[in-house]
């Protein structure tokens, strides 16, 4: 039988390091507690590489006397806790007493502090955790805590440190989220002697926010509060023309920690439904307050999730929050218009009343065009409101809105100029459709003939999918299997085919055809060249992914450079994608480059491959012309293609005697 043996301290010390210190950015974030504890004002934050080998946290709080701070690095010692009556409701960022420990158990520390009030300071050195010499000195109140050569005698945790560039992402992520959670303290980070961010530390979310995560959030943020129970919501949320291609940008704090919750996750996302487009995810800057006995924070031994005694009032409030919050961004908007028609003596058709035949005739339409109605089809939108120079909470601008639908612009329309929009309607452009997908396009049956109007021939599609053949010229003896009856919900493609009904998502459909060809033709084919480069600005993590991924991306038709602190300038696109969504494109690749891929890149490359495909796709709701219908038939009921790139069925079928059964004429 084994012998059990009892470890000595100092492993257990190294052991019990493992849970607190994962890499250099848990030591930031342990550090920045204490300073918050300490009732610092001013926190100053520096890293030099990735942290591994300095950190510096410097704080105005109360200091540590000599006494205390000979102690201080001892396991489960702490002044913040002082019986199991204390673990009931805790206030204070940290309690357990095992940060300093285990940080010095795997580092060399140099601890500077004074307590308020005090002649001279103590200045104390300690290596692995052993104090070496312990000194006073001269110092301005507060503490200074140095950390060098993390992990330098456990070498097998030190390997599985990342690059420089990521480590300090990563320190610069927890030290801005310390930050958001305490407006009320002016937070410096400092990395090889540059400054990375400030905030200011006035109290205020709003001017803490736009220091920290930039202006081009912070103006498409909506104020946030609400309170019932002993529980407050504050902060902003972003409007839903503002959707972000992933959950990067969800910051939630309780009671001034940064925390993880699928509670308070599910609650913002609830909120934004059937107002945000699938696959888009809002942002947020969430304050939650409550009493300290109602929550558990010692759950997890970063501190970084808790538990809820009232899950579900915790949940409805911060629901109703945010939904009173779009709300009035809604009324908002209502009021514009009002105004806007109260200001204009001429109704807003009037620009298509006065355009010629030959206008119309110019770009494609039919001539003598009547004006388009849209009664049902809400308004897009998009916040525009941005911060004063002297007050971040008074907006010079309100949001505004356009009196255009939602459908997206036709790919008739001239394209705007700061990106090319490929000629996708001559032959030579789908020509590949036709080689791969065999036969031609199947007839449309009479009673789904579009009927002969001004604007019958207007598209909301972005790319129209041509064909070389239009209706009128197709010989129904050729592709007589089946007939295409019509569309519903635009969405579905309904087709006859002998005693079946079949109907096709046409989103996938044309997903799956871009994709295939995306994987056949060469590299080099794909780029379109911006007039105007985009610039995009990106989290740390994205940003390494980016610069790790930049020769994959460029093969694929993304050419990005980095273009300061963060921020990136792109110059192409592959060419079947719209500049507009090009920061939904890259925020989704970064995404999924973040969940890993195969070693022989083959994997990224597909995964890539599969947003390129998804946002050049036409989408559900959008009109589809008849000839583009036929293309996306032809091209499914060939066999040639069966799913989407991600897996999902592009048909379904439903038997004659399946219908008749759901119509009890087969018991």
């Amino acid at each position: 039988m084994p012998v059990i043996n009892i470890l000595n301290p100092h492993v257990a010390d190294m052991i019990a390091a493992g849970e607190v210190v994962e890499r250099p950015a848990s030591v930031i974030k342990e550090l920045m507690e204490n300073s918050f504890d300490a009732g610092a004002k001013n926190v100053k934050v520096e890293i030099r590489g990735g942290g591994a080998t300095f950190i510096r946290v410097t704080d105005d709080g109360c200091g540590m006397a000599p006494e205390d701070a000979g102690v201080a690095f001892l396991r489960h010692a702490t002044s913040k806790l002082k019986d199991e009556r204390g673990l009931e409701a805790i206030s204070t960022m940290g309690f357990r007493g095992e940060a300093l420990a285990a940080i010095s158990s795997v580092s060399h520390i140099e601890l500077i502090t004074r307590r308020r009030g005090d002649n001279e300071g103590t200045r104390l050195t300690l290596n692995a955790g052993d104090i070496e010499d312990m000194l006073p000195t001269g110092c301005p109140e507060g503490t200074s805590i140095t950390v060098k050569d993390i992990f330098f005698n456990t070498p097998a945790r030190l390997k599985f440190l990342k690059s420089d560039r990521s480590e300090a992402g990563a320190c610069l992520t927890a030290a801005l989220r310390c930050a958001l959670g305490r407006p009320e303290v002016s937070v410096r980070f400092i990395r090889d002697g540059k400054e990375e961010f400030f905030s200011p530390g006035d109290s205020r979310q709003d001017s803490c926010i736009y220091s920290l995560l930039g202006r081009e959030l912070a103006t498409t943020l909506l104020p946030c509060k609400s309170e019932n129970d002993g529980i407050k919501v504050t902060g902003f949320v972003s409007s839903p023309a503002s959707g972000r291609g992933n959950r990067s940008a969800q910051y939630f704090f309780c009671n001034g920690r940064w925390i993880k919750s699928g509670i308070l996750q599910a609650a913002l996302e609830q909120a934004y439904r059937n107002t945000l487009l699938t696959g888009r995810f809002p942002a947020c800057v969430l304050y939650l307050d409550i009493s300290c006995g109602a929550v558990d924070v010692n759950v997890h031994p970063a501190k970084t999730e808790v538990k809820f005694s009232g899950e579900k009032a915790v949940f409805d409030l911060v629901y109703q929050a945010v939904k009173a919050a779009l709300s009035t961004e809604d009324a908002s908007v209502k009021a514009e218009l009002v105004n806007e028609e109260k200001i204009s003596p001429k109704p807003k058709q009037d620009f298509y009343q006065t355009m010629t035949a030959q206008n119309f005739r110019d770009n494609g339409y039919k001539a003598n065009p009547a004006p388009p109605v849209h009664h049902s089809a809400p308004r897009s939108y998009s916040s525009t409101s941005v911060y004063s120079d002297s007050e971040f909470s008074t907006p010079r601008k309100s949001p505004t809105f356009s009196d255009k639908p939602l459908s997206p612009p036709s790919g008739r329309y001239s394209a705007p100029t700061t990106y090319k929009v490929p000629n996708f309607s001559t032959s030579a452009s789908f020509s590949s459709y036709e080689t791969s997908y065999g036969s031609k396009p199947a007839p449309v049956s009479e009673s789904f003939v579009k009927p002969e109007n001004e604007f019958s021939e207007i598209s909301t599609t972005p790319f129209n999918i041509p064909v070389e053949n239009p209706v009128g010229n197709v010989e129904s003896s050729q592709n007589d299997d089946y007939r295409i009856i019509g569309e519903a919900l635009k969405t579905y493609i309904i087709v006859e085919k002998g005693q079946e009904l079949v109907l096709i998502d046409k989103h996938a459909a044309h997903e799956r055809m871009i994709f295939d060809r995306l994987k056949t033709n060469p590299p080099e084919v794909m780029a379109q060249t911006l007039l105007t480069p985009l610039t995009l600005k990106l989290n740390p993590r994205d940003g390494e992914l980016i610069d790790a991924n930049s020769a994959l991306l460029s093969e694929l038709g993304f050419d990005i450079e980095l273009f300061g602190e963060n921020e990136y300038i792109l110059r192409t696109l592959p060419y079947d994608m719209a500049a507009g969504d090009a920061l939904a494109a890259v925020e989704e690749i970064c995404e999924k480059l973040r969940r890993g891929t195969a070693p022989d890149g083959e994997s990224a490359r597909d995964e890539i491959l599969h947003t390129v495909a998804c946002k050049a796709a036409i989408k559900a709701g959008w009109d589809t012309t008849t000839e583009e219908l036929q293309v996306l038939v032809a091209a499914v009921m060939s066999g040639d293609i069966k799913y989407c790139p991600h897996g999902r069925p592009l048909s379904v079928s439903l038997s004659k005697k399946e219908l008749d059964k759901l119509f009890k004429r087969i018991v």
